[in-house]
Order: structure tokens, then sequence, then C-alpha cells
């Protein structure tokens, strides 16, 4: 075990696998709906990260359907996961809706909610502590990078210390905090990477996801590539830069992922990203072959 990874920590505790579904729940973010912008992030898709979620009118259709794909490989305990968009903004009122009917089936053991740091109020913060007390829920924050000038570029709409603020917060209510990094943003280096790292590290969050820069073609950013203003990582460096990072990350911190995958109907760039286990498979060799242990650094 070179990493503390997501999936031994559910084991460790449930004594099965568990499984993520993620769900639609008809969101937008207000980089779409003209209240900072309406292209979305310079990376965002058309779905809002949300290609893979499940389809169905209601939650729990999403949620059978969500459970059908997995069946044939044993799931007997989920995650609920609105994954769309961001998923802590509107009427707290609807969100307690979605949010109770994700976790109302005995077999979903959480809650898990992708969104923005700039879109926790008072009153969902509430929501989410209330709702803790019932099953854990975990608040997946997309800080991305550190850095402003890259802040910038990719449109996030806020500042840093609006991340500082949602994590504390958070924990403040003892919800499960996990941020997710995207490695490899255009004009950083390894350096900058590795101090956005170091700065999760120290958040007070509870886990990580590293994500890879990967270019869909119904974004802003693959006109910037196809301009030839960026490239993307090679698989290779993608591993020795990861290893990098996990080092960096503390040994306490959960790693939630360690790469992630662009919906191929629209994956422009690195194409050997849409290869999900020949990039697991090169990663876990890289760590193995340079005994890679996370907290090293």
């Amino acid at each position: 075990m070179y990493y503390r990874s997501i999936n031994e920590v559910l084991k460790a505790q449930y004594g099965c696998k568990v499984y993520k579904l993620a769900l639609d729940g008809g969101f937008t973010c207000p980089n779409r709906d003209g209240t900072l912008g309406t292209r979305g992030c310079i990376f965002c898709g058309g779905d809002g990260s949300g290609a893979f979620a499940a389809a169905g009118p209601d939650v729990a259709a999403q949620l059978a359907a969500a459970k059908a794909r997995v069946a044939a490989k044993g799931g007997k305990k989920f995650i609920a996961y609105f994954q769309s968009f961001t998923s802590t903004y509107g009427p707290v009122e609807r969100l307690r809706s979605l949010y109770e009917a994700a976790m109302a089936p005995d077999d979903v053991v959480a809650l898990s909610v992708a969104t923005r740091p700039d879109c926790l109020p008072e009153p969902v913060l509430d929501l989410l502590e209330e709702l803790n007390w019932k099953k854990p829920v975990w608040v997946e924050l997309g800080l991305q990078t550190i850095h402003e000038a890259t802040a910038q570029y990719i449109r996030r709409g806020w500042e840093l210390p609006v991340f500082d603020r949602a994590v504390a917060e958070l924990k403040r209510r003892g919800v499960t905090v996990i941020v997710h990094v995207i490695l490899g943003l255009p004009g950083e280096t390894r350096e900058q990477i590795l101090e956005t790292v170091d700065y999760v590290g120290r958040s007070g969050a509870d886990g990580v996801k590293f994500q890879l820069l990967h270019v869909l073609d119904d974004t802003d950013l693959y006109v910037d590539y196809v301009a030839g203003k960026f490239r993307t990582l090679e698989l290779e460096e993608y591993a020795a830069l990861l290893a990098d990072c996990v080092r960096h990350t503390p040994p306490q911190m959960v790693i939630h992922r360690l790469t992630g995958d662009g919906y191929k109907k629209h994956l422009a760039a690195p194409l050997w990203s849409g290869d999900k286990k020949r990039t697991l498979n090169t990663i876990n060799q890289y760590f193995q072959d340079h005994d890679v242990i996370q907290g090293q650094k």
C-alpha cells in the first residue's frame, strides 16, 4: 500500500467495496446562469462534469439505474453522489428534497455533493450539518489551483480566501471535505502544482482528488489547445508528477482519485487517458518502481 485510498478506507469501514453512484440533480452554476458568466469554467463540458451521471426522472429512478450498472460486480453498499454542475446551488428546500431522497435507501451509506466554495450559504451549511447526523455527508470542493493567474484563466470566479472559509465552516459542522486539484493546468510548473498540494494538505480537508487535465471538444479550453497555446501531459509525465503529489500529501489524508477520464465521445486530449486500465497500471507500476509512499515529503 503506497497511499491511503478511499477504496481501502471504505472496505475497512463497511466490510465490502462501496460503489459511488453519480446522480444529476438538474443544477446549474454561477458561471453559467449569468451570475458570474455564461460559458462555465474553461475546462467544463456541456454536462457540467456529469457525463457519467445516471439518467432518470427523479432521484429514486437514477439510483435504480446506477445500481443496475454495478449489479454484476456485486455492489451492496453505495454512496449517492450529486456530481453535475454545482450541487449546492439552489433553494435550500429543493436541496433538502434531493439529498433526503438520495440518502433514504438503507444501502446508501453516505451522501457526496460536488460544489464550489462560493456556493455554501449559511442555510445550506446548516442543512448539510443536519443531514450529517443521519448519514455521513461529504462535500467535494473544486479548488483546482491556489494560483490566482491560473484561476482567472480557467474562469473559476472566486479567490482563495473563499475556499479557506468554506473548509473552516464545513469542518466546524463536522462535514467531511474533499478537495479537487487539477494537474497540468496551462502555464503551471511542477513547483506550482506542489504548492497547491501542500496548501490542501494544510487546509484541514479530509481528502483529495487528483484530476488529470483533459481537453473536451465542447469546451473553450479546446480552442486554446487547437491553437497550440499549451500541451497536455504524456502518461509517463503524469505518473511522475502524481507520484510527487502523493509524496506531498499528508499520510492521514484520504486519496479519493489518482486521475480522471473524460467522456470519450468528447475527449480530444490526452487520448491515452481514455484507456483507464492502462493508465492506472502505469501509475501503480511507477509507484512501485520508485518506492512512492504518501507523506514522504
